[in-house]
């Protein structure tokens, strides 16, 4: 055989076979999450829904503590505690500000607003940032034991946020109708449309839009842990001492870079599991749900995702195992959070495919030779890769159709090729973090700019 004819012939196996791996691995992983979506839809023709709290009458009493770590977050926490001061509607809550001594700028946004405000706390740590958010939220957790001591009372639970978050304004009344019935909860985070980032800050829309409208939902159905998203979540203060107690006064694990999603293991752990709380917040209106601007270049998003990639798949399933061998539904989510360390070489592999082919193509038509035919097989596989695409495709649009429209809805279809690209990109990122930290480098919070709408009246978020 000619060399040419060798070369070619070479091509088309590897195409083959590298189309072969990743097919057959997209049919597993599409049969995974088809799974998932007849559960959900199950649930929802049974009427499977949780009763929810109302939110008339009275508000249970208690001190609401909202904790909100901030490094270098000068550019946002001025406009984030105004807008939350103005919009909490909840008559007993308290914001405490965690920041760090070498970063003045953030302090002195933070102090501007405080001295205006007695609700918002102003907490400066002992070292230099910055550290894991986990670090300084244990410092947060400090601060609040030092004032309860001091002043005499004891909160009833502390909430999570960000510096970049637009709260609602139920949000604190929700939480305290549902601790009255559940030791932690969590609320829809939804997002905010990104005008000048369609593509980037645009598919974290599909992605939370699905996750904490199905993924969410069917955990709670299979009795998994729920995992905290970081924001928009609050505990029981009680249950957090307990916590803490555990763990050597620090209830946030200080080595992690995904605490939240460690923390809503921990808590089902001790028995306590975190509950979903999807709550309208008018008859037939938009949830109660966290709402924030999501990085929109595509530096960020890999960084960002590079470090949920390395908290949850990679060092997170070093740190928090498995679960039973009885806790069927919980060992089932856990293989679903970690199967990015599968799914993106074999996406890598699938783009890899394509390209093959079209060399293949290419090299078969100028040595004028016929390309080869698939077996009866390869297009059986190859047509079910394309049905469970579209079924996930059609199910992404309607969950983001249903947070965001219409318009919305359409656009989730050419952002799957954004968020692939970012999850491609984030893989290798958080592979070479990974193995620095097992080589013995610190966790470090690697954090990306952060920006806040304009809540100007006539422009709601």
């Amino acid at each position: 055989m000619p060399g040419g004819e060798a070369l070619i012939a070479v091509l088309d196996a590897v195409a083959r076979e590298a189309t072969l791996f990743a097919a057959l691995w997209f049919v597993v992983g599409g049969l995974d999450d088809l799974l998932v979506d007849l559960i959900y839809l199950l649930r929802r023709l049974r009427g499977g829904r949780e009763a929810l709290p109302a939110l008339e009458g009275p508000v249970p009493p208690g001190r609401i503590v909202v904790f909100v770590p901030a490094w270098r977050e000068a550019d946002v926490i001025g406009a984030m505690l105004r807008a939350a001061l103005a919009r909490f509607a909840h008559p007993d809550y308290r914001i405490y500000v965690g920041t760090y001594p070498n970063d003045p700028e953030t302090i002195a946004a933070v102090i501007e607003v405080a001295l205006t405000d007695d609700r918002v706390r102003l907490v400066i740590g002992p070292r230099p940032g910055g550290t894991t958010k986990a670090d300084c939220l244990n410092t947060l957790w400090r601060a609040l034991l030092r004032d309860e001591a001091a002043e005499g009372f004891t909160a009833s639970a502390v909430a999570l946020h960000d510096a970049e978050d637009v709260v609602h304004p139920l949000e604190l009344r929700v939480y305290a109708h549902g601790l009255a019935r559940h030791a932690a909860v969590q609320l829809p985070v939804l997002p905010l449309a990104h005008p000048g980032s369609r593509f980037f800050a645009g598919h974290y829309l599909d992605e939370f839009a699905e996750s904490h409208g199905r993924g969410l939902v069917v955990r709670q159905t299979v009795g998994a842990a729920l995992p905290f998203a970081g924001v928009g979540c609050a505990i029981r203060r009680d249950l957090l001492g307990r916590l803490a107690a555990m763990r050597d006064g620090a209830p946030f694990d200080a080595t992690s870079l995904t605490e939240d999603y460690e923390l809503g293991l921990a808590l089902a752990a001790m028995g306590s599991p975190a509950r979903l709380l999807r709550i309208a917040e008018a008859p037939g209106g938009v949830p109660v749900a966290v709402r924030a601007y999501f990085p929109r270049t595509l530096d960020a998003a890999v960084r960002q995702k590079a470090r949920w990639m390395i908290g949850i798949a990679l060092a997170g399933w070093d740190r928090t195992g498995w679960g039973g061998w009885r806790q069927i539904g919980d060992n089932w989510m856990r293989m679903r959070d970690r199967r990015a360390t599968l799914e993106i070489p074999v996406l890598a592999l699938a783009y890899l495919s394509i390209l093959l082919w079209g060399l293949s193509f290419g090299a078969h038509l100028l040595a004028r030779t016929p390309s080869p035919a698939q077996s009866a097989a390869m297009q059986a596989l190859l047509w079910a890769n394309l049905a469970l695409l579209g079924w996930r495709l059609a199910v992404r649009a309607a969950f983001v159709g249903r947070a965001y429209g219409r318009v919305e809805a359409l656009w989730s279809v050419p952002r799957v090729l954004s968020s692939n690209a970012v999850a491609l990109l984030a893989a290798r990122r958080a592979l070479f973090d990974y193995i620095r930290m097992l080589a013995g480098a610190p966790p470090r919070w690697d954090k990306t700019a952060h920006e806040f709408p304009d809540l100007a009246p006539g422009r709601p978020a």
